[in-house]
């Protein structure tokens, strides 16, 4: 099976996804950009052989984390492949590539990490329709990520689910990490609180850490919260002064096996977003044994929290306090058994998985001889 696959930037569970794709396949990978602008400069490619091809566009317009390449018709002119899947169908080049296969009469597939139907104006609507709604063949990544498809003029039947993640399989723990190891991860990590909640992203406003810190404000002083992932503006300097946080650590960013450390010290992670169209920490999360708050506006957290968390409303500094209150005086029992159901429903969530659930999708399809 021969696939060429489109996205915009090789970012670290991609590169690793599409290692574990072109194991299964011949896969060439085009970018539109080698990095974002808008990156940690921290952020690095892992270095291994890789399984597949990849070939960098040449942009002659530059955003933060998209180009436009129309370059790209090149490649789609060779008909090499069995499959095309556009992966980024919002990018210049996305929506370039998009309607060049249309005008060719090219078939083509859209891959959708995420997405949630929003209040269009008719002119958005229809600019959304028109590149989302002929495709051959859809992969979700939900059942929020279904609507918004179909919401948009895909076919039911075309739509085609995979597990989303950035998690590989020996990453996913097999039992809940213990009291005394979570103790052991705290003495290194210098934690002296009692009880951890933990989050990690940029500070950024989408991410809702400004309500985080105001939930915090009502919480016990023996209860440590942990921004994880990058560095604060002022803005969130001066509000922690401001409300006397001593218990909220400011952490930059971290490698993935810090973090990791940082995950399995934690009691609770709590993801407060404005919006998210999946949100990859909560994969993280489970796959570390943590129950997980978060709001109605993170798609992750809407389709893998099934009694192993709790879903609050966006923008509520109240909701999110009391759903904290609640797990530090949860009993212990209880708290296991969230971070069992995690383990259980994020045990599948693996990009091995991921990668042959592309594959499989494909065979359903009747393209078996491929």
């Amino acid at each position: 099976m021969r696939i060429l696959f489109l996205t915009n930037i090789p970012s670290p569970y991609r590169v690793d996804f599409f290692q574990e794709l072109g194991k299964l396949c011949e896969l060439t990978v085009l970018y539109e950009l080698e990095s974002a602008s808008d990156r940690d400069s921290t952020w690095k490619r892992k270095i291994y052989e890789l399984s597949y091809r990849e070939i960098y566009l040449k942009p002659i317009i530059k955003q933060d984390s998209s180009a436009f390449c129309p370059s790209v018709k090149k490649y789609l002119n060779k008909k090499d492949y069995d499959a095309v899947i556009v992966g980024v169908y919002s990018t210049p080049t996305g929506m370039y590539a998009i309607h060049y296969m249309k005008r060719k009469r090219m078939p083509y597939w859209i891959s959708c990490d995420g997405g949630m139907i929003s209040t269009d104006n008719r002119i958005k609507y229809t600019l959304k329709k028109y590149f989302l709604s002929e495709a051959e063949g859809y992969l979700s990544s939900s059942e929020i990520c279904d609507n918004y498809l179909s919401y948009y003029g895909a076919g039911k039947e075309k739509i085609h689910r995979y597990p989303f993640t950035s998690v590989r399989s020996r990453d996913i723990l097999r039992i809940s990490v213990s009291e005394e190891e979570k103790q052991r991860w705290r003495d290194a990590l210098q934690m002296q609180e009692s009880f951890i909640f933990l989050t990690v992203g940029q500070f950024i406003y989408r991410k809702g850490y400004d309500l985080l810190l105001k939930a915090a404000e009502g919480l016990d002083r023996d209860t440590g919260i942990y921004i994880v992932g990058g560095n604060p503006t002022e803005e969130y300097l001066e509000l922690r002064k401001k409300l006397a946080l001593k218990n909220v650590h400011f952490i930059g960013f971290q490698d993935k096996d810090t973090l990791q450390k940082y995950y399995r010290a934690a009691d609770v992670f709590v993801f407060p977003t404005r919006e998210d169209i999946w949100g990859l920490v909560i994969n993280e999360a489970m796959a570390n044994g943590l129950p997980v708050i978060t709001t109605n506006k993170c798609v992750a957290g809407m389709e893998l929290i099934r009694g192993n968390g709790r879903i609050i409303s966006a923008e509520s500094v109240e909701e999110i306090r009391e759903a904290m209150k609640d797990y530090e005086k949860m009993e212990k029992r209880r708290l296991k058994n969230e971070s069992v159901k995690s383990l259980e429903i994020i045990k599948n969530y693996s990009i091995e998985n991921m990668a042959k659930e592309y594959i499989n999708v494909f065979k359903r399809y009747g393209k078996q001889d491929w």
